[in-house]
């Protein structure tokens, strides 16, 4: 993992709720810890999408042997 830079990611998640013609809808933004980056999501689905995007080719979920 060492000096691997794509081994780790760090944001700043913000999450807030929008009301807009009746439908209340839930908004993102990420904030990158490295950069000052900020992207904002209309939806959590999009978010999960650029998260999903961002850790592509990533090793699977890591688990604890007993």
């Amino acid at each position: 993992m060492a000096g691997d830079d794509d081994a780790y990611r760090s944001y700043l998640l913000r999450l807030w709720r929008e009301d807009r013609d009746g439908e209340t809808a839930w908004r993102a933004s990420l904030e990158s810890a490295e950069t000052p980056e900020r992207i904002y999501f209309a939806s959590l689905d999009e978010l999960v999408s650029y998260l999903r995007e961002q850790t592509a080719g990533s090793p699977g979920k890591v688990t604890k042997s007993s």
